[in-house]
């Protein structure tokens, strides 16, 4: 009887707790408001921040203002006594003075365009060396037994081994992570030390004719550079092997074997480039956690302050990209969680993990700040539990105008790819308090638009560490100078923000880490 009566009366303070825990999650959702979305969304998006464009003072702007926020909640500078993360990012410039093959030349620009490294080069070759795809798997390695240091290579860059609509590296009708992230092969074919790359894309895609400004990250600097040709060039390589391209991909998709092979050719360029640094910082904040044996793991709740930029000068009329959806108004949300979490830990209320605010720059330059700061992590990846990442949350997405839904919907992307629980956690989230339609649609690591791959949480899905991705749907002003304020919808963007923060408080609070079931789309 007594035991009996201890199991009833702990159950009872277990209740308690629960109803008073969902009550302080209520009180301070609340915080998260259109009207202080308005407040903060005015300023970022504003003329004033240029467009924050990553290496340009409005990005800057931008970052000191997400900064002096986090200052003023109290959350803690984890960089040296600093909110910024130097991001070592660097512009290169690069250009190709002469390229002969077989005797015939060709022009950057209009025949092939190119990637490469600093410095100045002629490389002259007697053979190239067909590598297939350059792919190196356990189940299909083109450059098993392969030595190409030194060498001229060509690759087919797209795609991968497939017969009958199975594909030979997973062995099932989906494709490998070698086609999903694109910087795969083409770092695996540059751990190999080649001394030119040739890339080329059976079916024609057509060569970038003047490129702008590229960003990378100073690590990612390529040590060989890299000629995207035409398949027509490709051919006219291939003569001596009596072969196409298109014929060796056949072979090789038939046979589910590579054609490793070294052809014969006259081959000769010369190359020179050079490297710009890029003034540019993640900003960084931690609230700790009150749990003893729980704030040293960390929830990120993250977001991309930068944008396009602005269009080039003479041009007439607004020249600024203010990127109020894209990503002012996830920035934005960032900001209402942590005030919100501020707020409940001054309270005495605050959640029993640590959560990390990390705004990102360089997103639109592709993904370079969460690619460093995964790689230079403020906190040990090991202790990150999952990464919320906000990206375009202000509009009603081109597939939803004139739904009847519309305005109560978001698209959830890669909540149970490395991990049931957080799917399970972000259900609960929504079922519970803030009762959105999620949209599943893009929760594909196949989908033909590549969301999953497309925002800055995929840098942390790299690192096994969980992710879910929250998203509008693009729309006209995607990326256009119609991106503003004014066509944001401000109680949709902090309803959906709400989610975030229930979804952050079910997490920061939970008794278990999301644990990791799956390990097949990173």
């Amino acid at each position: 009887m007594k035991k009996t009566l201890i199991i009833l009366a702990f159950a009872g303070l277990t209740t308690v707790a629960c109803a008073q825990q969902n009550a302080a999650a209520v009180k301070y959702s609340k915080i998260v408001s259109a009207e202080l979305a308005r407040k903060h969304l005015t300023i970022i998006a504003s003329d004033e921040f240029e467009g924050r464009e990553t290496g340009k003072p409005g990005a800057a702007k931008a970052a000191k203002y997400i900064a002096d926020e986090f200052k003023a909640l109290g959350l803690k500078a984890p960089v040296n006594g600093s909110y910024f993360l130097d991001v070592e990012i660097v512009e290169p410039s690069f250009t190709v003075n002469a390229l002969t093959i077989n005797g015939k030349a060709y022009t950057i620009g209009t025949d092939f365009s190119a990637t490469g490294s600093t410095g100045t080069k002629t490389v002259a070759a007697t053979d190239i060396v067909f590598i297939g795809y350059g792919i190196g798997a356990d189940t299909y390695d083109d450059l098993k037994n392969t030595d190409i240091a030194g060498k001229v290579v060509l690759y087919i860059n797209t795609g991968e081994p497939v017969s009958n609509g199975i594909f030979k590296v997973t062995g099932t009708d989906k494709t490998s992570n070698w086609s999903t992230d694109r910087s795969r092969r083409i770092q695996f074919i540059q751990s190999k030390k080649p001394a030119v790359i040739l890339a080329v894309n059976p079916a024609g895609a057509a060569v970038r004719r003047a490129a702008g400004a590229r960003m990378t990250l100073k690590s990612n600097v390529i040590t060989a550079p890299v000629y995207t040709i035409t398949p027509a060039i490709a051919n006219d390589l291939l003569k001596p092997a009596g072969k196409t391209i298109a014929q060796l991909k056949q072979e090789i998709d038939a046979n589910g074997t590579p054609q490793t092979q070294t052809i014969k050719a006259d081959f000769a360029t010369t190359f020179a480039g050079v490297e710009t640094p890029v003034k540019a910082v993640d900003v960084v904040g931690v609230l700790p956690g009150r749990d003893p044996k729980l704030k040293n793991e960390y929830l990120v709740v993250s977001a991309h302050y930068d944008h396009i930029g602005m269009l080039p000068e003479g041009t007439k009329g607004d020249r600024i990209n203010n990127g109020a959806d894209d990503d002012g108004s996830g920035t934005t949300a960032m900001l209402e969680i942590a005030r919100a979490f501020s707020q409940a830990k001054k309270a005495g209320k605050g959640p029993r993990r640590s959560i990390l605010f990390l705004g990102n720059v360089g997103e639109e330059k592709g993904l370079l700040g969460s690619e460093y700061y995964s790689e230079h992590p403020v906190v040990p990846m090991a202790n990150t539990i999952a990464d919320l990442n906000i990206d375009m949350i202000g509009r009603v997405g081109e597939e939803y105008i004139g739904k009847p839904d519309s305005a109560n919907t978001v698209y959830v992307i890669g909540s149970s790819m490395l991990s049931s629980d957080l799917h399970k956690a972000g259900e609960k989230a929504n079922n519970t308090y803030t009762k959105l339609n999620l949209d599943y649609k893009y929760d594909d690591p196949n989908d033909p638009n590549r969301f999953y791959y497309r925002s800055d949480h995929y840098n942390f899905a790299k690192h096994n560490v969980p992710i879910i991705f929250y998203f509008n749907g693009v729309h006209k002003d995607y990326h256009g100078l119609g991106d503003d304020v004014s066509k944001i919808n401000f109680p949709l963007l902090a309803k959906r923000a709400q989610l975030v923060y229930f979804t952050a408080w079910e997490l920061s609070n939970a008794d278990k880490r999301p644990v990791v079931d799956s390990k097949s789309n990173r």
